[in-house]
């Protein structure tokens, strides 16, 4: 069990505790605008008639959430509002009158709830959302911005997944493409993180990424420029995947006639619930599907793995990249994860 030094509230047989956790990362995750060692998280407990739901919230510094953020908002929670049975469209309308944003910490509530609810009916969660565990895809293992050094050493941390992700969006990203293919020939995703800026040299750097096996590519250019984006989108060989740009549900709307996939992520979504209509709509547009993460426990991990075989691509290597994971690892074999029939999550503790 967690230690929660605060508890928010109790009404109507629903308690609602969390504490603040500095998830510590293996190595420094550089991406093209940003570095960091560690990441806060709120971890969360809902509690309802004798059983626990778990969450987390992973506030990643540059999407502009905090512990104290977190705090704050969870004290405007009245809990007498997430009253079983679940109504999870009514509870994410609720949660998002309460501010606006907050996505990270409306996550931790709707990751537990799910949990919750899914041990109240005795059934794991990724039942409960219609997934197939033999459909699970492979998930990529994610390789920051670094010296060519440095490089090789994390590739020896991802030998269990059989692909790699490459973070680039600077000025060497052929170099890190040459050194990664130097040891490895599994396939590779990119992510340049909004990095690049010229729409031919871009194109051309597709085409080569092509040559290199890279199977897709992250969110190529700053998410306020859709034209250059949708420019790219129609002429690379290889499918663009909106992730910066694609946060919510309004935003999968306009995204098939700028990008040829998208990039879910709990921490961007709310959660598990506005997750899965995201894939549903994107499905219904014609989009391709990447479920990601950010720097995030087995916690967040379960509750992304309980959607991703709804999905084409998994990006969801949170246990991988850190050092003090306070949860047991999930399962893992042949590249992907393993769903269990434990209700709910299936988070194991310690």
């Amino acid at each position: 069990m967690l230690i929660t030094p605060k508890t928010i509230a109790l009404a109507s047989n629903m308690e609602l505790a969390y504490r603040p956790y500095e998830l510590e990362l293996k190595h420094a995750f550089t991406i093209a605008k940003f570095s960091r060692t560690s990441t806060p998280l709120m971890l969360l407990e809902i509690r309802h008639e004798g059983y626990v739901g778990y969450g987390e919230a992973s506030m990643v510094p540059y999407m502009g959430e905090s512990i104290q953020s977190a705090a704050t908002y969870l004290a405007r929670v009245d809990v007498a509002r997430l009253r079983y049975p679940f109504n999870f469209d009514e509870i994410i309308q609720y949660l998002d009158n309460i501010a606006p944003g907050n996505p990270a910490i409306k996550a931790a509530i709707d990751i537990a709830l799910h949990d919750l609810d899914g041990k109240i009916k005795g059934q794991p969660c990724w039942k409960l959302l219609g997934s197939d565990p033999a459909k699970m895809p492979l998930t990529s293992y994610t390789i920051g911005i670094d010296t060519p050094e440095v490089l090789l050493e994390k590739l020896k941390d991802g030998e269990a997944c059989k692909v790699i992700k490459v973070k680039l969006g600077r000025d060497r990203d052929k170099e890190l493409i040459d050194t990664v293919r130097s040891v490895t020939d599994r396939p590779l995703y990119v992510d340049a993180n909004q990095g690049w800026t010229d729409r031919q040299e871009s194109l051309d750097l597709c085409f080569w990424l092509k040559e290199k096996g890279v199977v897709l590519i992250e969110q190529p250019m700053l998410k306020t420029d859709p034209a250059s984006n949708a420019w790219l989108s129609e002429r690379s060989p290889i499918p663009i995947i909106g992730d910066e740009a694609i946060q919510r549900l309004p935003d999968v709307a306009n995204a098939a006639s700028i990008y040829n996939g998208i990039n879910i992520k709990l921490m961007k979504s709310a959660g598990m619930h506005e997750a899965h209509q995201m894939i549903a709509q994107a499905r219904e547009s014609g989009l391709k599907v990447l479920i990601g993460c950010m720097s995030e426990t087995s916690c967040a991990t379960l509750a992304a793995a309980a959607l991703a075989p709804l999905c084409d691509w998994a990006d969801i290597d949170g246990p991988f990249l850190v050092s003090n994971n306070p949860f047991k690892t999930p399962e893992f074999s042949d590249g992907r994860w393993v769903l269990s029939n434990d209700a709910g999550l299936g988070l194991s503790h310690f």
